[in-house]
């Protein structure tokens, strides 16, 4: 009986999406903002300008401030990947109006930071349907507690959060236009998309790829260098040498430079690896910059470099625990 009972209770946690990410959605910590975001906030968005490049088959890229944007536009209607900061509204919608006067219908998050949602209440006010992993809501309602250095954002606005969540794998439709949202599991978060327009042979990465520069592994949000490196896999085999790949942050890239960030994960989950095993701290492999030769190329400052270091120690030192292994951690205390 009591046997019984306590698996009652893990199918209870499991089929109530109590147990996810190998945590108890009601026990987990806030979730976390990146620790050096690659492009912070300026002091003055009236000075940000937003630039396009066009992909081909009415696919574009919009830089600006924060994050990558993409554009895909369809026979009526736009769909949109990433939104940027909340006060660069107006001018990515002119940045839009001057390619289409078609409605955006659709945007997309690639994942929760601000730099890529900030947009997501003042788009949602314009009639456009938010769609993310579900991951993504969750620490947007949430409120965020950056892992390394303990800096608290608050719970977004509630018309901030996605209308339309996914878990695995979805589409987003629209005439002449097709978009495939796949879920990255603990790469750059535990709420990580990538948008494949196929026809476009585009690939839209969110942050499980900077172009040029180290990533951001928020591991105490689920993020993992192993997951960062399954992604950039996953792209290869999508991929081929006329692909546009639209990074998180940097210039639009193709294969080549997705094998050459693939080629530097690699290099740093091993060497890091190794530390981990002979049972460093975070103090000594910080003194001992394993990755002084990636930095040159990867590091555009000091701090880039040692949170590099930091990011990747920490997913491997401290790995998310499975949901296997909870259940029976929890199965035993009941």
């Amino acid at each position: 009986m009591i046997r019984m009972a306590r698996a009652a209770m893990a199918v209870t946690l499991l089929s109530a999406g109590l147990l996810t990410g190998g945590v108890l959605a009601q026990q987990t910590p806030p979730a976390v903002q990146p620790a050096a975001p690659a492009t912070p906030p300026p002091d003055d968005f009236s000075k940000v300008e937003i630039k396009t490049t066009d992909l081909g088959d009415n696919v574009y890229m919009l830089e600006g401030q924060g994050g990558n944007i993409t554009v895909a536009l369809g026979n009526s209607g736009i769909i949109m990947v990433d939104g940027q900061y909340a006060p660069l509204h107006d001018k990515i919608k002119a940045a839009i109006a001057a390619i289409s006067n078609l409605p955006v219908k659709y945007l997309i998050n690639t994942h929760y930071h601000g730099d890529h949602t900030g947009g997501n209440e003042a788009f949602a006010r314009d009639g456009v349907t938010i769609v993310a992993q579900i991951h993504v809501k969750s620490r947007l309602a949430a409120g965020t507690t950056n892992g390394l250095t303990g800096a608290k954002t608050p719970p977004a606005a509630p018309g901030a959060l996605p209308t339309e969540t996914y878990e695995v794998f979805s589409k987003v439709r629209l005439p002449g236009r097709v978009a495939d949202l796949k879920h990255v599991r603990n790469a750059h978060t535990d709420g990580d998309t990538y948008v494949w327009f196929k026809t476009a042979n585009v690939l839209a990465t969110g942050d499980t790829f900077t172009n040029g520069r180290y990533p951001n592994i928020d591991f105490a949000n689920g993020g993992n260098i192993k997951g960062m490196i399954a992604a950039a896999d996953a792209y290869l085999k999508l991929t081929n040498a006329k692909t546009r790949i639209v990074p998180g942050h940097g210039p639009i890239a193709d294969k080549a430079a997705l094998t050459e960030y693939r080629t530097m994960l690699v290099t740093a989950r091993d060497r890091m690896a190794k530390l981990v095993k002979d049972g460093k701290s975070e103090a000594d492999v910080i003194a001992a910059k394993p990755f002084a030769d990636l930095d040159k190329k990867w590091a555009p400052t000091e701090l880039a470099a040692t949170n590099f270091v930091r990011v990747v120690y920490n997913s491997l030192a401290k790995p998310a625990e499975d949901k296997k292994s909870l259940l029976k951690r929890l199965l035993k205390r009941s």
